[in-house]
């Protein structure tokens, strides 16, 4: 090769690497105005979200602060939960049969075939005790059942209740609840 042709080739390459570089600033330039004008909505909309965002950020971190801030004293108020409403297991079954009696003879109900299902609560220090029984009374004596276990001192959870039977005026009940018992 002669230095001439070398001279030409890489003249035709230089000319080559101008000719991309001055299509890429034309593309470059395109874009710059596209985005230009299309820019201080979707720059203003995109700050707007940013900023809402942002607040609901702080928002759950304040949120988390403060439950952090009263955890403590949250779990001081378990600790007195469980022992002001959960009996103990040692005392629970025979509480739980005087308290059912007592409210079933308040509410003029009559209680019968009662069954009891204990379960450990894995880790709690607690047993779940689930109470089968079938109740019998009037719509009003039911009404005064059901409201005295939920205005118990004791922890009562009222599960389901199905009707048995219904003749002149007595309605059968079957109730199940639950309680704990501090083990």
């Amino acid at each position: 090769m002669t230095p001439r042709n070398n001279s030409r080739k890489w003249k035709l390459g230089v000319k080559i690497a101008l000719a991309c570089l001055i299509v890429l600033d034309g593309a470059l330039i395109f874009a710059n105005i596209r985005i230009a004008n299309a820019a201080p909505q979707s720059q203003a909309q995109e700050r707007n979200r940013l900023a809402q965002k942002e607040k609901l950020l702080a928002a759950d971190v304040a949120k988390g602060q403060a439950v952090e801030k009263h955890l403590p004293d949250v779990g001081k108020e378990c600790d007195v939960f469980y022992q002001r409403n959960l009996l103990p297991e040692s005392s629970g079954y025979s509480t739980v049969i005087s308290d059912l009696g007592q409210m079933g003879k308040d509410a003029g109900v009559q209680i019968s075939g009662t069954g009891y299902h204990e379960t450990a609560v894995k880790d709690r220090g607690l047993s779940e005790v689930q109470i089968s029984a079938a109740v019998q009374g009037d719509y009003q004596s039911l009404i005064r059942f059901i409201n005295s276990l939920e205005h118990s001192p004791r922890f009562y959870v009222l599960d389901g209740l199905t009707l048995a039977s219904e003749t002149s005026g007595a309605i059968k009940l079957n109730v199940t609840l639950r309680t704990y018992f501090r083990i």
